[in-house]
């Protein structure tokens, strides 16, 4: 699907990045670590990615502002927009070998995620969006929405805490309540693709708690252009801000949202 110049411009970054990423994962043994926190770590690949996001993005656009999770924030000379991104989604799944990380790109237009880019360069999957004009995956496959109606017939993604973090009691009550009732709950380590997955038919739903910004922003509106229901777990809250989301097909959305929500 031919898109706007500002999501041409997002697709090209990332495949950039992706290139840059998928060389070092080659090479992930040989990697420079260091600790950023308890469970949670930074790579040279890591960097280099998002320095390679920030000169495509920015030098396509160099009067949106920028927000990511290794290069902090910059304030554009247009208010009014801004990038945000995650050069890798799925650190700690990188630096263990395993394919399954992202570049997510989103951009925000007045408060309004208007284009988001998922992109998964280890299996070569682009999943994008542009607020109204539907979700797709790499040139020309529109995405939909599982058409599952049963809970216990349907997948859900979810984050589990790790290192101590003060959510465990929060996330383990919302796993015996939901497990019971469903398929099966999966945690593959990195919420931008969760998302994607679920504008792909893949999962019915997703929830986590304890998100950042540039961990949801792109897929949101993917999810959400594929015919997801997208709501934060606290109804009055904000999603992208308070990183908290609840995200499924319409038919199982009420059954799965009371169950998170302890309703």
């Amino acid at each position: 699907m031919p898109g706007s110049a500002n999501l041409n411009i997002m697709m090209k970054a990332a495949r950039k990045a992706g290139r840059s990423l998928v060389k070092d994962f080659r090479e992930v043994e040989n990697l420079q670590v260091s600790m950023k926190g308890a469970g949670d770590f930074v790579s040279r690949a890591d960097i280099a990615a998002e320095k390679i996001l920030k000169e495509e993005l920015l030098g396509a656009r160099p009067t949106y502002g920028w927000i990511a999770e290794e290069g902090g924030e910059i304030a554009g000379k247009d208010p009014t927009r801004r990038w945000i991104v995650d050069p890798l989604d799925g650190t700690t799944n990188f630096l263990h070998g395993l394919p399954h990380w992202a570049i997510s790109i989103a951009l925000e237009h007045k408060g309004e995620i208007v284009a988001g880019v998922v992109f998964d360069a280890a299996k070569d999957e682009m999943f994008y969006a542009e607020r109204g004009e539907g979700a797709w995956l790499n040139d020309s496959l529109r995405l939909r929405v599982s058409g599952r109606h049963r809970m216990i017939e349907s997948i859900f993604a979810t984050g589990l805490p790790f290192g101590g973090r003060a959510d465990l009691p929060e996330t383990l009550q919302d796993l015996a309540r939901l497990l019971p009732a469903t398929a099966g709950v999966r945690r593959f380590g990195a919420a931008s693709l969760d998302l994607a997955y679920v504008a792909a038919g893949r999962y019915e739903g997703f929830w986590e708690r304890g998100l950042q910004p540039w961990d949801v922003a792109a897929g949101l509106l993917i999810a959400k252009e594929a015919g997801a229901l997208v709501e934060p777990v606290n109804p009055d809250g904000d999603m992208v801000e308070d990183g908290e989301v609840i995200v499924a097909n319409e038919p199982i959305f009420s059954q799965f949202a009371k169950v998170i929500r302890k309703d």
